[in-house]
Order: structure tokens, then sequence, then C-alpha cells
């Protein structure tokens, strides 16, 4: 998935990522505006995942979605 594509539609595609990781707050989300290093940090601070594992996390929520 383009990251360019995420983050224009970042307000959609919110709900899935808080679907997935019910952990972020809406306020966190709003925060990582559709950033993928901001999304990999907080999932690292959130769930204690190395930076390798949250983003391997990202890359399969979104592989086969289309926005």
């Amino acid at each position: 998935m383009n990251w360019d594509v995420i983050q224009g539609k970042w307000k959609q595609v919110k709900g899935s990522v808080k679907e997935k990781w019910g952990d972020l707050t809406d306020d966190e989300l709003d925060q990582i505006d559709g950033n993928k290093d901001k999304l990999s940090g907080k999932l690292q601070e959130k769930y204690g995942w190395a930076k390798d594992d949250a983003d391997r996390q990202i890359d399969d929520h979104f592989r086969d979605r289309t926005y």
C-alpha cells in the first residue's frame, strides 16, 4: 500500500487501525495522521514490540486493503 494514499485518506483508514490496535486512543490516531513512522512508534510504545515487529504488523494490516 502506498503511504501517500493512506495519509491522504487517514480519516477513513483510522477506523480499521483502531479496530486492529484498540489500545490506540483517538488523540493518538489524530497525532499519527497517516504517518507510518509515528504509527510504528506508537505500536512499539503500546505493545512493547521491536521496530521490525511493529513495521511487519503494519505492512500485514495494509497489504491487502484497498482504500
